[in-house]
Parts: C-alpha cells; structure tokens; sequence
C-alpha cells in the first residue's frame, strides 16, 4: 500500500470519526437537555480546531512523517500484503476508539464530545501529509510503501525506485 494512500485514508477516518462523535454528543445532550455538555463541546471543539490547523500547516507538514521516510529501506520489489490488509492492520485503533466513544457516548455524552475534538485534532494535525509525502516522492522520483505490521509499533516502509517526472531545470 502506497504510504501517501495510507495517510490519506487516515485523515479520512479521523474525520469520519469527529463527525460521527459529535453526532452523538449533539443527540445525546439534546435528548438529555444538558447545555453544559453543549458549552463544553463549542469550546473544546474550538480548541482542538485551532491546536489542529496549528500542527497542520503545511510548513511543519514533514515533521511528522521525516522519521519514518528516513528510515524506509531500499527495495526493488513491493512488500507482501494487500492494500485492504495493510489498512486494517494499520487503522483498526481509529475503529475501536470512534465504537467506544461512541457507545459511552450514549450514556455519557461528554465522552463523545472529548473523542470528537481529540479525532478532529488528528485529522486537521495530518491533513498536510500526504501533500509533503508526495512532493518528496516527485523529487527524488522514489515511492514509499507501508511494510505490513502491527499498528502498535512504529510504521515501517520500503522505497522503490519511481518514475522520475519531467523537471524544468532550474
């Protein structure tokens, strides 16, 4: 799976569950008339917003991912593994964090409220990322892909030789 593939679909689910928490939080505190819920939601929301284009800029967007592509290994060939597998091997923590905010969400809607500002935060933090990755990849003429292995060590990645693209000699 090509890494820019990867980051992107990250942002995409980080997204999916900010708004799918909010949804929860708004439903749930509307149902239980709890304004203080709703004030604490506009505020932390307005934070994480803030905190998020912050970390986003598109200034700092290699920060975040330089480790990583210092690190990839050489390669001739792709790693083993399916795209979908790769994925789920990858971003099945952002699925089981949006299910359990979301199901004490219901019962306690501030949950939902702090899990959709923190996976807002992400999405906004790593909404730069795949722009950086790519333009580093169109540089040097390499593509990085994701090395299957557990989302809970460090992501590893392979580099192979790319298609240079046409330059205009500086």
């Amino acid at each position: 799976m090509p890494f820019t593939d990867l980051l992107r679909l990250t942002v995409f689910l980080a997204a999916a569950e900010a708004t799918a928490l909010g949804g929860i939080a708004a439903l749930a505190a509307g149902r239980d008339n709890d304004t203080t819920t709703v004030l604490v939601a506009a505020g932390w929301w307005s934070v994480s917003l803030a905190i998020g284009l912050y970390l986003g800029r598109p200034a700092h967007a290699a920060d975040g991912v330089r480790d990583a592509l210092v690190q990839a290994k050489t390669a001739t060939s792709l790693p083993p593994g399916t795209p979908a597998r790769i994925a789920i091997g990858r971003l099945w923590p952002i699925g089981v964090t949006a299910l359990i905010a979301g199901v004490l969400g219901i019962l306690f809607p501030g949950v939902a409220v702090i899990g959709a500002g923190y996976a807002l935060l992400v999405a906004l933090a790593w909404r730069t990322r795949e722009a950086a990755v790519l333009a580093i990849e169109q540089r040097d003429g390499v593509k990085f892909y994701v090395v299957p292995n557990s989302a809970l060590r460090p992501i590893e990645l392979v580099r192979t030789p790319g298609l240079r693209s046409d330059r205009v000699p500086a």
